[in-house]
């Protein structure tokens, strides 16, 4: 089951907040007041507070401590993501960064993991961990992920995928090198072969279900924002505010234009030095529903992991595991 993908060859390698931080702070910071005043803007109409009371995380920024962000992505079936909208978010990572070690790390959680229940919510058992947004917004999902695994969520950033054909256009289309071969939506993609791709067909790479799993949707959406970041780091792209807005289109997060700066400088070394990892289940069917079942011991690896990572003491893994009955299905996870 400990099947977990890692590199350290990370300099291509961006997650979505790199890119965010990258787009927002640097290109604002390249440029006269004014564009810098506008891309703050941008910035500040991003932001939505999860509404959970963490630690003081000005105070760890400005002390340069280990942080950590929980990315969600979601599909919102618009071209624009409302502060109002409530749905499932079909894909998850807990990013840490690590300025003393000057490392990352981007863990993947299944939206499909099952949980005895969604913190702070009323909600059958098991449920899956992607109805905690619908159920409670941010606060839910950041609550939830942090009893699951025993670890502090210090931001969130909730990405519309369904919006990113705008971005990728925006762009002038992205390279990716697809790791699977199927068809979706009138387009075929080719495993191993490099293929430019506009947003319609991004959007459709990224977004296929059904086949292969739910983990491999989450390397999908990974490979298409980081085909976004790769191309974000061009002054050209930073001087186009129409992709500075597109991209701020799809996205709420509590982090602040004042935390993106910060980050941007003092945390920009440990985005370099980027480790993969994912949260391991096994499919189950349970009252006739497909969901991810986690084991206590996957659980604890997967804890010990992040709490390494921001440099905390061990302890033990949360409190809302589901353990299903001798009733439930179970098929072998083939990731």
């Amino acid at each position: 089951m400990q099947n977990r993908h890692k590199s350290h060859k990370s300099r291509k390698l961006r997650t979505f907040l790199i890119a965010f931080v990258l787009l927002f702070v640097f290109g604002g910071a390249a440029l006269g007041m004014a564009k810098y005043r506008s891309v703050k803007g941008s910035v500040d109409s991003s932001f939505q507070s999860a509404g959970v009371n963490n630690t003081d995380v000005a105070a760890k920024l400005k002390a340069k401590k280990p942080i950590s962000i929980l990315i969600m992505g979601t599909n919102s079936g618009s071209d624009k993501l409302s502060r109002d909208y409530s749905g499932h978010t079909n894909s998850m990572m807990v990013v840490t960064i690590n300025p003393e070690t000057n490392k990352t790390t981007v863990d993947s959680i299944s939206g499909e993991t099952a949980v005895k229940g969604i913190s702070g919510e009323k909600s059958s058992s098991p449920v899956e961990l992607n109805e905690a947004y619908e159920l409670g917004q941010a606060g839910a999902s950041v609550k939830t992920v942090q009893n699951l695994l025993n670890v502090p969520v210090d931001f969130y950033v909730l990405l519309n995928v369904s919006g990113l054909n705008k971005v990728v256009n925006e762009v002038g289309g992205i390279d990716v090198t697809p790791k699977w071969t199927f068809d979706y939506q009138g387009y075929s993609f080719t495993k191993g072969v490099e293929t430019h791709m506009n947003g319609a067909q991004a959007l459709a790479y990224a977004g296929m279900t059904g086949k292969f799993g739910d983990y491999s949707r989450q390397i999908r959406q990974r490979q298409v924002v980081t085909g976004i970041a790769s191309k974000s780091g061009s002054i050209s792209t930073l001087l186009n505010q129409d992709f500075i807005n597109s991209l701020s289109n799809q996205v709420l997060t509590d982090l602040t234009f004042d935390n993106l700066k910060t980050i941007g400088t003092d945390y920009r070394a440990a985005t370099k030095n980027v480790v993969q990892d994912h949260l391991d289940g096994t499919d189950t069917t349970i009252n006739g529903e497909n969901m991810q079942v986690v084991t206590k011991s996957e659980l604890q690896r997967e804890t010990n992991v992040l709490r390494n990572s921001l440099g905390l003491g061990k302890d033990s893994t949360g409190n809302i595991q589901y353990v299903p009955s001798t009733k439930a299905t179970t098929t072998a996870n083939q990731y």
